[in-house]
């Protein structure tokens, strides 16, 4: 996301320097006639209408330019009253009116493809010297946009009143007021002359009660529509089929089902949206809360799935205005009275406008911070259109979506790539070492531009796939493709337009090494088609095509060198892929029929399967099918489909495994990420090594499971053990997938980092800069604490050991273990210490395993409450011989640490010892920054300095310097400082010691493992 764009269609003539404001973004305010007060967008999202209380205006969606606008006479004006709404026929060919006086105005929208409009003429130009992309360009602006004239049909008067209205491809839809009907108005007359029909909401014996139809909207993907009442109700209701032998039933236009009852006035539905993708309803309710169900067939079955919260109080963001899910489902827009806000489809918040500044927005005129009355997408979802209030300007913010969203690919999830209406954003933080890619640095975005020929000929963009390498990237529109080398920086297109028009992707692209397989739909065929990345697009270039019987609904590389193709008549396709020095080809090895299994083809999202280690490497590929576990994502379920014989039969055994699935990322589609570890183990504390079987130490996360469901990134850790535990000949449950919970949007799970990588968008504004904008930066999440917590609480401390030898390499490993402490002792530190479930002991003694175990511990103690301190050394050894070893290994700042803990214990005498023994090892070692802090210490032992002149005396150091110092120091002093005001509440630094220093996972320690530089003494001094 970025700046918002600013258009209007407003006439009003303004002064020069109003059109300069207007350039700046500070247009003056319109008048009341000139404010936008709706916003349809059609079906395909091409064309766009707005109105004022006087015109309607029709727009181009991509790119946003005005093509026709109608003005109404001022005796319309006065004998029907001013616009109110407008509406649009799903297909653009007609907009209807809605007016104060409840009068449906029509018009015909008739597109003339023989005029065009906005021809750009370009006078002393010599088309001859344009190159040839250059040429095209050219003349595609001289061939300018087709014209659309507005020719007014016909005026509907509803006698009833309109409280609602809704257009669908045969009719129109009116809700009256007196009395509450239904009125369905046809296009065209019947073959019998009948055009209206109506049925009185007090007949339609699914409604609780007689009350008023104010809000309606239509999906035609699920046949459904939802009513919202007056009184705060909401249905789900489908229009009943005609021509019915029983009169009773030719009576009654709909049938329904009462899915959402507010408990009290804040639950109120007021605005709905529904998500056909995902098969979900959502209904916005007045308090601001917007409630989620699930449609899970037409039966009435329509239960609650989630809800979001409002993304601040009530008084802040006023009551909704509009809802619209994007076109592909995985988003959710919310207009309400202050502002907006973005959600992904299960919740997870995005980008908002109550961040900003509300003063710096109104200097600048920025209403689409302020205040949105209408929301609408267009462009495939790259971008929003929001209106305000009292405006005459529509604002464009332009979308940045994960490639995720439009082609479903293991490799878009291995890796973050964004698709906006122009650009590919490319992070290439996952090819820098392990301290670089967790940085937030903008310069590891890279943007690139998509090329401006095949952007004007096949714009919208509507699906991209990388490479599982990162080195390519394609690109798919409303026709053709384009692909992209990363490292040289070169496009290829097509050069023959006829060639790019002749076939549109259809069911997805993947990438085998430097080959693209893009399933494609050419002249009523469907097929699987191959092109080189080192050859041009053309016809006579492609590698190898491949015939299908149908439609491919997804195509999916695992393995190898295995595609699975699923296509729409329910059938799974096994192709091995086949490559030589000059050839690359498909080989059909197996087929799986679904039918009965999977019920409507089109609903799956992604397919993968798991396959057996002994059939991955000794098996024969045609038998891959049989021994196959299949997983699919069907909307938001993950099911799981295991085969198995019985009786000398194959049969298949569904179960779905996870809900609310955004995505997932079976790792053994990414290849080999982690480096087999060495087969030793660390050594324990009594010198003892774990016993480790070679099947853990080779699996560990290469075989693990990874979802997001809209809260939490989870991951089941072995996928052998999950398909164990949902194979039906044992009676188990599914082991508990571990839960690592974000406060960003995660994109993508960097195994051999041990990190989830996310986005977050920022609103800026500056006060030198007359507009906002959004930026998106990167967020990590350390995912190993969350592992190794996950098997020490299953009892298996092995696989812990494992996994963290695995990781131990990391610049940043030492943080993650100081992680896992703070967790554990931040849940147990109120438990019961003898509580069979008290994890406690495992975590100290897996610890104890690692050599820097002891700055571990003492860097968790600074960071926690000193009341959790007990709950962690009842555990350790003493401080007291933690302290003794720290002397002995010369980890001289830890040792300083826990003189903290033996003060705040009690421990330490009053002639401290100890502290004249570490300071007397600091002043060896050179360590005069350790010395300082300790004599601060000694002075908050005793004010008097007398426990310092000691030690000073002690250690032949007096306040003129250090006889024994090494002559390279003979300029550091070590000077007692005087007596100081010893606060009774806070340190130096201002912090409480009973306050928490709490530690953030995001928070990475620097490359040498150790943590920032910070005073010991200083939080607990006084």
């Amino acid at each position: 996301m970025g700046a918002a764009r600013i258009y209007s269609a407003n006439s009003t003539r303004r002064k020069d320097n109003d059109l300069h404001d207007v350039q700046e973004g500070r247009a003056s305010q319109p008048d009341d006639s000139d404010a936008i007060l709706g916003l349809r967008t059609s079906r395909s999202g091409h064309l766009v209408a707005t109105i004022t209380a006087t015109r309607m205006t029709i727009w181009q969606a991509s790119p946003i330019v005005v093509l026709a606008t109608s003005s109404r006479s001022v005796s319309s004006i006065r004998d029907y009253g001013p616009n109110v709404a407008v509406l649009l026929r799903p297909d653009a060919s007609i907009a209807v009116v809605q007016t104060s006086k409840g009068f449906l105005v029509t018009y015909s929208l008739l597109v003339d493809p023989s005029n065009r409009v906005y021809q750009q003429i370009h006078e002393g130009e010599n088309q001859s010297k344009a190159t040839g992309a250059n040429r095209l360009i050219l003349e595609q602006e001289r061939a300018g946009l087709r014209e659309l004239n507005i020719k007014f049909r016909m005026v509907i008067r509803i006698d009833a009143g309109i409280a609602a209205a809704l257009t669908l491809d045969n009719e129109i839809i009116v809700a009256t007021r007196k009395p509450a009907a239904v009125q369905c108005i046809k296009w065209t007359p019947d073959s019998a002359g009948r055009q209206t029909s109506t049925e009185l909401i007090s007949r339609m014996a699914w409604m609780q009660k007689v009350s008023i139809i104010r809000t309606m909207v239509y999906d035609r993907a699920m046949s459904l529509a939802v009513w919202i009442t007056s009184d705060g109700w909401a249905y789900a209701v489908q229009r009943r089929p005609e021509n019915s032998n029983d009169p009773d039933e030719n009576e009654r236009l709909f049938r329904g089902y009462g899915f959402h009852t507010p408990m009290n006035s804040s639950l109120e539905a007021t605005h709905a949206a529904i998500n056909a993708r995902f098969s979900m309803l959502a209904i916005g309710c007045t308090g601001g809360e917007i409630h989620v169900y699930t449609a899970r067939d037409y039966a009435g079955s329509i239960p609650l799935s989630h809800k979001i919260s409002s993304p601040a109080s009530s008084s802040t963001t006023g009551q909704i205005t509009c809802l619209a899910y994007s076109p592909d489902g995985y988003g959710l827009v919310a207009a309400y009275e202050h502002g907006w806000a973005l959600w992904s489809v299960y919740g997870k918040p995005g980008a908002s406008s109550f961040g900003a500044d509300t003063n710096i927005s109104r200097t600048n005129d920025e209403c689409w911070l302020l205040t949105v009355s209408n929301v609408s997408w267009v462009n495939a979802g790259s971008e929003l259109l929001l209106t305000s209030a009292n405006d005459s300007r529509i604002w464009v913010v332009e979308m940045a979506k994960s490639a995720v969203t439009t082609c479903f690919s293991s490799a878009n999830i291995s890796r973050t790539l964004l698709l906006t209406s122009s650009h590919l954003i490319i992070y290439r933080g996952f090819d820098l070492p392990s301290t670089a890619t967790i940085s937030a640095d903008a310069s590891l975005w890279q943007h690139v531009a998509i090329p401006v020929i095949y952007l004007t000929n096949q714009r919208p963009i509507r699906s991209a796939v990388t490479s599982h390498d990162g080195r390519y990237v394609a690109v798919a529109g409303k026709r053709g493709l384009a692909h992209y080398s990363v490292g040289s920086g070169r496009w290829k297109t097509f050069d023959d337009p006829e060639a790019e028009n002749a076939f549109v992707v259809r069911g997805g692209m993947c990438w085998y090494q430097h080959v693209l397989i893009a399933a494609v739909e050419s002249d009523d065929s469907y097929e699987l088609r191959l092109y080189s990345r080192e050859l041009g697009l053309n016809p006579e270039s492609l590698l190898h095509v491949q015939q299908l019987p149908s439609a491919a609904v997804v195509v999916s590389m695992t393995g190898q060198d295995s595609l699975l193709v699923y296509t729409s008549e329910n059938v799974l396709y096994h192709y091995i892929v086949s490559a030589s020095d000059t050839t690359v080809t498909l080989f059909q090895v197996g087929q799986l029929t679904l039918n009965g299994i999977v019920r409507a083809p089109a609903r799956v999202r992604a397919v993968t399967w798991i396959l057996p280690d002994i059939q991955m490497r000794d098996g024969d590929p045609s038998q891959d099918v049989a021994y196959a576990s299949v997983l699919f994502l069907v909307d938001a379920k993950l099911v799981l489909l295991q085969s198995s014989i019985s009786e000398g039969t194959q049969k298949y055994d569904m179960r779905v495994i996870a809900n609310n699935v955004e995505y997932f990322d079976l790792m053994r589609d990414q290849g080999t990420l982690i480096n087999s570890p060495s087969q030793s183990p660390p050594e324990s504390p009594s010198g003892e090594r774990l016993l480790i079987t070679g099947l853990h130490a080779d699996r560990a996360l290469r075989d693990s499971l990874w979802f997001f469901d809209g809260e939490s990134v989870r991951c089941w850790t072995d996928v052998e053990d999950l398909l164990e535990s949902a194979s039906t000949e044992n009676d188990r449950d599914l082991p508990s997938p571990v839960s690592i919970a974000t406060d960003f949007y995660p994109t993508s799970v960097i195994l051999n980092r041990g990190i989830v990588v996310g986005l977050d968008s920022e609103l800026h504004q500056r006060r030198d800069v007359h507009f906002a904008m959004f930026r998106h930066t990167i967020r990590t999440q350390l995912f190993l604490p969350h592992i190794l917590r996950k098997c020490l609480s299953d009892l298996d401390p092995a696989a812990a050991s494992v996994l963290a030898l695995r990781y131990q390499d990391l610049p940043y490993f030492s943080h993650a273990l100081e992680l896992l402490l703070h967790m554990v002792l931040d849940d147990e530190v109120d438990a019961n210490l003898n509580a069979p479930d008290f994890l406690m002991p495992a975590v100290v003694s897996f610890l104890s395993t690692f050599p820097n175990y002891l700055d571990i511990v003492v860097q968790c103690t600074r960071k926690t409450e000193v009341r959790s301190w007990r709950t962690l050394f009842a555990y350790l050894p003493s401080p007291q011989q933690l302290f003794e070893e720290s002397l002995e290994m010369n980890l001289l700042k830890t040792a300083g640490g826990y003189l903290l803990v033996l003060h705040t214990f009690q421990e330490l005498e009053t002639s401290s010892e100890q502290c004249i023994r570490l300071l007397q090892k600091a002043k060896d070692a050179g360590d005069w920054d350790l010395c300082k802090e300790l004599g601060r210490f000694l002075m908050a032992l005793d004010a008097s300095g007398d426990t310092l002149g000691e030690a000073l005396s002690r250690m032949s150091i007096n306040q003129e310097g250090d006889i024994n110092s090494s002559p390279s120091d003979n300029n550091v002093l070590l000077a007692t400082p005087r007596p100081i005001q010893i606060h009774k509440h806070h340190g130096p630094n201002g912090y409480s010691p009973g306050s928490p220093r709490r530690i953030s996972s995001e928070t990475v320690q620097s490359p040498n493992g150790t943590a920032a530089s910070e005073d010991y003494f200083s939080s607990h001094s006084g």
